[in-house]
């Protein structure tokens, strides 16, 4: 009889604690889903303004890679030094003059016309927008404990594959339709209006979040409490707490370079996929917007089926390689079928499913040892390392398209650096990252 009730209780509290987190996602999942989804459309629309971009101004292909990776310098530099205020002033402060500096940016963008403003432009856009991403990672520890930070984690990158969803039909009719609006190119009229509704959820962030757990006026006393010793419970002794120490940690440094493996997959696949489509056979630009969905679409699925086996099964390093591995396949497998247009947009989907999947599970790994400032100073130094491969994946593609009429040779090499970000996955040690 004792047993019997004894299991009664334990279930009554899974159950009030599955109703308390459900309403703690609820109330920062969605938000902060959005503003990543207006982040990525803001970084990566530049694929779409692309098809029409560099010949109304004379671009070459090396021209538009050089001007889609320069982002990422300045992304580079500001990152830590970001992440570090942002854990120092609180997330809502800081994630709101992020959006609003990185949306203003976004709709200069409108006014380029030769290389150099290209260049600049990207280039302060990059410096706008860094300390976003990693200060999200870190903003998700304050509020959820590692058993249940892979789906977490998940539901809110789902913001990368939506903002393909989304932003491909939307920039399609944007393109298609307001061309030559008060003497104004499509493209022109994409940056702008693109940019709008980053400056208004930068606003919203001042309203709507809290920095932390005590500040949180729609939780209870006691609900606050629960949330705290959970954290508390689960986060076991950290191996690193200060900033320098981050720095100097050997599996910061080697996670850095496991990310930007991943990274070269992603912003290979963020910045070429309308290009890669447009070469199988599909010459419409709104066809090819549409068709962009589709991987984006495949990818949001497995990402949160996938985060929900890694929490069930308190496994890390194998829920991000073998999705590396099936993204690194994928690329290979569509330049095979480049003349295949369905075909190699099975392909390119299978990639684009793989990539995203891995790198969302991927950000399980750093917060298992780092905590404090120095999970600020770290989980900063490896997204920006790692986001280095955002220059160097779009500009090796289009280089190597100017220099061969192909974009294979740099697939190829893309695939090998998903291969290389699955080893460094499961070099990590079991008994640290399994939680």
């Amino acid at each position: 009889m004792s047993n019997t009730i004894e299991a009664g209780y334990a279930a009554g509290a899974t159950s009030a604690q599955s109703n308390l987190y459900a309403k703690v996602t609820l109330r920062l999942i969605p938000f902060l889903f959005m503003c990543y989804v207006f982040a990525y459309l803001d970084r990566v629309n530049v694929g779409f303004a692309k098809l029409q971009m560099l010949d109304e101004l004379g671009f070459s292909e090396t021209v538009y890679g050089l001007g889609a990776g320069v982002f990422f310098f300045g992304y580079f530099l500001f990152e830590v030094p970001s992440n570090v205020m942002l854990h120092k002033v609180g997330a809502r402060r800081w994630i709101a003059r992020i959006m609003i500096t990185w949306g203003f940016l976004s709709a200069c963008m409108m006014f380029v016309h030769t290389p150099t403003m290209f260049y600049i432009v990207r280039f302060f856009l990059g410096v706008a927008e860094a300390g976003f991403f990693p200060g999200i990672i870190l903003y998700l520890t304050y509020w959820f404990p590692p058993s249940r930070r892979g789906k977490i984690t998940a539901m809110f990158m789902t913001g990368i594959p939506m903002a393909g969803v989304i932003g491909g039909p939307l920039s399609g009719w944007i393109m298609a339709t307001t061309h030559g609006w008060h003497g104004y190119s499509a493209w022109q009229w994409l940056f702008f209006l693109e940019a709008l509704p980053s400056i208004i959820t930068g606003i919203a962030v001042l309203f709507y979040l809290q920095d932390k757990i005590d500040d949180a006026h729609w939780l209870s006393a006691s609900d606050k409490e629960t949330l705290k010793q959970n954290l508390a419970n689960e986060t076991g002794p950290a191996e690193v707490h200060s900033m320098f120490g981050a720095f100097r940690n050997r599996r910061v440094w080697v996670l850095s370079a496991g990310y930007f493996g991943f990274m070269m997959g992603l912003y290979g696949i963020s910045f070429w996929l309308p290009s890669l489509i447009k070469s199988s056979g599909i010459q419409n630009p709104s066809t090819v917007a549409l068709l962009t969905t589709i991987p984006y679409a495949c990818a949001t699925l497995t990402m949160i089926f996938t985060g929900r086996s890694a929490d069930k099964h308190r496994e890390r390093r194998w829920h991000a390689a073998v999705p590396a591995l099936l993204g690194g396949l994928g690329l290979v497998l569509s330049t095979m079928t480049i003349g295949n247009p369905m075909v190699s947009l099975a392909f390119l989907s299978l990639a684009t499913m793989g990539i995203i999947t891995g790198l969302c599970q991927f950000w399980c790994l750093p917060p298992a040892f780092l905590s404090g400032v120095a999970a600020a100073a770290g989980i900063a130094m490896i997204n920006s390392v790692g986001n280095l491969a955002g220059f160097i994946s779009p500009y090796m593609i289009g280089w190597v398209k100017d220099m061969t009429a192909s974009t294979n040779i740099a697939l190829y090499c893309i695939a090998g650096s998903l291969v290389f970000a699955a080893c460094i996955c499961l070099k990590m040690p079991k008994s640290v990252v399994n939680r």
